[in-house]
């Protein structure tokens, strides 16, 4: 189901998020798009630099955080645009600014770690080599802290032409457990990026989100906005 809207309206405006938003579309209209195959080389992420089996253009320590304003596609980008934009908002608004800035970028980096993992662990020597890019993985945690915050808030999309509403804990739960799905059928396939698709980095993004939120929440350190939170499903 392709998000549309959620139907919580942010409590400020998301700056950070619309920051974020601005800075992966400019680096792809003015860094990637006039040379994309020469940018994606050169800025993404390599598995193999970790292990030293491969030296990338940048150093690995570098490239991880480079590779999340990377995109190898408009409808890469686009799609991850959109759903950091539906879900983005609320979260900032939880975690405040900072804080949300620095969850952001922590879930990235916990991303690239889950999927540099399973690559070296369970994949091929040229698996190593595939470069590592997109926000994605960043964005799971986004997600992962979304489904913790706002569970009962309903998520409107699309189903090829038919709108449908869903409750946030049924549509992100179910977006999960296909990326799970498929990071476990890339183990069987020896393919830990199936179909040129990351999950790892998902699995780990989004994991890193849910358990950090819940830890904060339980702890009292995040405001949350009760509407979305104590929102109750209609019959």
């Amino acid at each position: 189901m392709l998000p549309l809207s959620d139907g919580l309206p942010a409590r400020r405006f998301p700056l950070v998020n619309v920051t974020l938003i601005a800075a992966n579309v400019a680096v792809w209209l003015f860094y990637e798009l006039p040379h994309v195959d020469a940018s994606v080389e050169h800025a993404s992420f390599y598995p193999c630099s970790v292990s030293g089996a491969c030296h990338g253009p940048l150093p690995w320590a570098v490239s991880w955080f480079t590779a999340m304003f990377m995109h190898g596609s408009w409808a890469h980008l686009a799609g991850n645009m959109l759903f950091l934009a539906i879900f983005g908002n609320n979260v900032e608004d939880a975690f405040g600014r900072l804080g949300y800035l620095a969850f952001y970028i922590a879930g990235g980096l916990t991303a690239v770690v889950a999927q540099a993992a399973a690559t070296l662990l369970a994949g091929t020597a040229a698996d190593a080599r595939v470069p590592t890019l997109g926000a994605s993985g960043a964005i799971a945690a986004v997600l992962g802290a979304y489904i913790v915050l706002y569970p009962h808030a309903k998520v409107l999309g699309l189903i090829v032409v038919f709108p449908v509403r869903l409750s946030a804990w049924f549509y992100l739960g179910a977006w999960f457990l296909y990326q799970l799905l498929e990071a476990n059928a890339g183990l069987w396939a020896s393919d830990t990026s199936a179909g040129g698709v990351a999950f790892f980095a998902h699995v780990g993004g989004f994991l890193f989100g849910f358990l950090t939120t819940g830890a904060l929440l339980r702890a009292g350190r995040l405001q949350v906005n009760a509407a979305g939170s104590h929102q109750r499903e209609a019959a």
